[in-house]
């Protein structure tokens, strides 16, 4: 029995869904949610006229288990073609990181997990060397060391895969990991791999972003985070930030600018994807925030 005075919080879920536009969508999700006994505490929708398509986002409070809800939603994805998802809200979403030398986006993510309420269940952390093995084993994640050359990189990349399988990973991280997905990973992970870019894509690429944005005098600095393709750096866009700089900031002063900008850019893209705000339109994607 339910105390009056304390009432226990009722299960909170969260539904997503794409599915070819079309009217009676929303009455229709709706219904099925009032008919299995949900309570809608938040919707969102969207309808893309470029593509012909419907994007979703419902949370869902009530006295209901996920089967329940996901019963009720069935016959409506059915009849309207739904590509759709049901989670519990704030459930962390198991996360493997993978990182190389630098410590900022790795250590960022560590500590909102930690401190934050970052909803993601940080399982690990892969390198291709040893430093950031301290960081880790502060904060008590496992550590998994597979050095990657290019005589050796079919095998660290079926490392990296039966460690997303060991471990039951849910999103894996490239948190400043300089070395480049295959194709294959790309495909086996499609829509799972957030990616960094040091830059407001399209810009200056390669591994010394900041001296060439200081040589060209820039004003402008920024970050992208977008999800790993077989297309390098052009996958689909979660989030973007900038930060004006000027001709007193030499290119020292740009890299910690822009560590800055990276940490807060791929914090927002984790939590969007973790709490089911992100969904994918084509080669772009839809942002419910």
């Amino acid at each position: 029995m339910t105390n009056a005075a304390n009432p226990e919080p009722a299960t909170h879920w969260v539904l997503t869904l794409s599915c070819p536009d079309r009217p009676g969508i929303v009455h229709a999700v709706a219904g099925a949610i009032a008919t299995s006994g949900g309570n809608i505490t938040e919707s969102q929708q969207f309808g893309d006229p470029e593509t012909g398509l419907f994007f979703m986002r419902v949370q869902v409070e009530g006295d209901l288990t996920q089967g329940e809800l996901e019963a009720a939603i069935e016959p409506v994805a059915g009849q309207f073609g739904m590509s759709w998802l049901v989670d519990r809200v704030g459930r962390p979403m198991r996360t493997l990181m993978l990182g190389s030398t630098t410590e900022h986006c790795v250590g960022d993510l560590l500590f909102r997990q930690q401190s934050q309420r970052l909803p993601v269940d940080i399982v690990g952390l892969v390198s291709n060397h040893t430093v950031l093995r301290p960081l880790a084993e502060f904060y008590g994640v496992g550590f998994h060391h597979v050095p990657v050359t290019k005589a050796t990189k079919a095998e660290a990349e079926a490392r990296l895969l039966a460690l997303v399988e060991e471990l039951d990973v849910e999103l894996v991280v490239l948190a400043r990991y300089m070395q480049i997905l295959s194709d294959e990973v790309c495909t086996a992970l499609a829509g799972r791999v957030i990616n960094i870019h040091h830059s407001f894509l399209p810009s200056f690429k390669g591994a010394r972003p900041y001296v060439q944005a200081h040589d060209r005098g820039v004003k402008l600095i920024g970050a992208t985070a977008h999800y790993a393709t077989a297309s390098l750096d052009e996958g689909p866009i979660i989030e973007q930030d900038v930060e004006r700089v000027t001709h007193a900031d030499d290119a020292t002063e740009l890299v910690a600018i822009g560590q800055d900008v990276e940490r807060r850019v791929l914090a927002r893209a984790v939590r969007w994807h973790a709490e089911h705000r992100v969904l994918l339109n084509g080669h772009r994607t839809v942002i419910f925030r």
